[in-house]
């Protein structure tokens, strides 16, 4: 670092009392530093608000300028953002800091006494590409306050708030006195977005609730809230994203930081959900392959019959196509049309529906000869496997141990021979202890070394 590295983030203060000097927020009447702080909102930002709230009093600036008075002490105390950065002689501001006391010095003058306008200012500009919320002042401002022991003044607190106080704190590297400040001293209600759907309505979650279902794992996750942050990951992982579709789209609309989540959760929260949907559907597959092999599947003895296969194969088909849990496509490019976006698909109403499948028989005879009869104890398995402490990122493990808490593959990832590991559904499996209690030892490993399987056989008979 040198002089030029802190030109973007400061100024000396004899530049500035050239200047017209902006509006100052005494966070500490007595502070001996004042931080400038310019806010700039990009046009996009600056509609959004306005749309957000039509009749707002007093309309978001392009730029609005604010000075913070502060004490220099208690933010290096704080903020190791402002401990290098009020402190390493190297930065600019360090010097000015430095020059400005000496001169107050020199009057015989106290810090804690003097005119705001005699004290040293520091430059800091601020803009919206993160949050895109135009009304990053008050967060800020908030930010200082707790810092300072002070209770923040917006209200009412919202999650787009809570959500722009979260990434100033990581920017300015005092997440962990927010956190403090967040578990104690804040009076917010986290907003709940999972629900369920009114009949007729469509189930699948809404580009507005998933936008604060990000805030919400951000937020946990930059302010150490491990138990939220479980929770809206695997909310996030069970209902899906609109990001993670197919069938891309692109808008050219910028987003904030919580829509392509930090620190490798989105890739890592994206390839869960897929492992999960990927060991639902070879479920259906597996036994479509069956009952269109050579294999006999009816059980009925001496009078099992091909006849009874075509017939559960037919009906099978029939039940999976209506619920749209198949589609059927053929060689034509077209055909591709036919097939759902499934990025919002939401895993418990599917699990939901294969336990509909009905008992179907080709006459009275053959009573056991459907996929009814060999399915349900699977779908039970996985509503199991699907209740265990793996399937949402543990923060704690995620932030020290990645490595070993990723689901994502490595090469090296094979038993003792070289090939990859196939789950086998047995009877013993589907009466697997672990799956009867919850937090059993061994669960979350054994899911998910289930899901994360490259085959499966589902056929508990073998």
């Amino acid at each position: 670092m040198d002089d030029s590295a802190g030109a973007s983030e400061g100024d000396s203060s004899e530049a500035l009392r050239e200047a017209d000097l902006p509006t100052v927020i005494e966070i500490v009447s007595t502070g001996d530093l004042v931080l400038d702080v310019t806010f700039e909102n990009s046009k996009a930002t600056l509609k959004s608000a306005r749309k957000a709230v039509p009749r707002i009093v007093v309309a978001p600036a392009a730029m609005t300028r604010l000075g913070f008075r502060v004490d220099v002490a208690t933010l290096k105390r704080q903020s190791k953002y402002f401990e290098k950065l009020l402190t390493d002689t190297r930065f600019r501001e360090a010097k000015a800091i430095t020059a400005a006391l000496a001169a107050l010095s020199l009057r015989n003058v106290k810090p804690a006494v003097a005119e705001f306008k005699d004290l040293p200012w520091i430059q800091i500009t601020d803009d919206d590409e993160a949050t895109l919320y135009a009304h990053r002042d008050a967060a800020f401002a908030d930010l200082l306050r707790i810092l300072h022991g002070k209770a923040a003044t917006t209200s009412p607190v919202t999650m787009q708030f809570v959500a722009t106080l979260a990434v100033l704190a990581d920017r300015f590297d005092c997440a962990a006195s927010i956190s403090r400040f967040m578990s104690s001293g804040l009076k917010f209600k986290w907003p709940i977005t999972q629900r369920k759907p009114l009949p007729g309505e469509d189930a699948s979650m809404s580009r507005n609730t998933e936008n604060v279902l990000r805030q919400k794992i951000l937020v946990a996750w930059l302010l150490n809230q491990p138990v939220k942050f479980a929770a809206a990951t695997r909310e996030l992982i069970m209902n899906g994203s609109c990001k993670w579709t197919s069938f891309p789209e692109s808008d050219g609309q910028d987003e904030p930081t919580w829509w392509y989540l930090q620190d490798g959760l989105e890739e890592e929260l994206q390839h869960r959900r897929e492992c999960i949907l990927n060991t639902i559907a070879s479920v259906q597959r597996h036994f479509l392959k069956l009952y269109t092999s050579r294999t006999r599947q009816c059980k009925l003895g001496y009078d099992s019959s091909a006849a009874c296969d075509s017939y559960q194969l037919g009906e099978m088909l029939k039940f999976l196509t209506n619920k749209n849990l198949m589609f059927l496509v053929d060689f034509s490019p077209a055909s591709l049309d036919s097939i759902a976006d499934t990025s919002l698909l939401q895993i418990d109403p599917v699990l939901a529906t294969l336990r509909q499948c009905p008992s179907y028989q080709i006459d009275k005879n053959h009573t056991n000869c459907g996929l009814r009869t060999r399915i349900l104890s699977i779908v039970d398995f996985l509503q199991a496997l699907l209740s265990a402490n793996s399937i949402p990122i543990a923060r704690m493990q995620w932030k020290t141990s990645r490595h070993t808490a990723t689901w994502i593959p490595t090469d090296n990832e094979k038993d003792k021979e070289g090939v990859p590991k196939l789950f086998r559904f047995t009877r013993a499996v589907a009466g697997d202890q672990r799956l009867r209690f919850e937090h059993a030892i061994g669960a979350d490993k054994f899911a998910r070394d289930v899901f994360t399987a490259p085959d499966w056989n589902w056929t508990a008979e073998e």
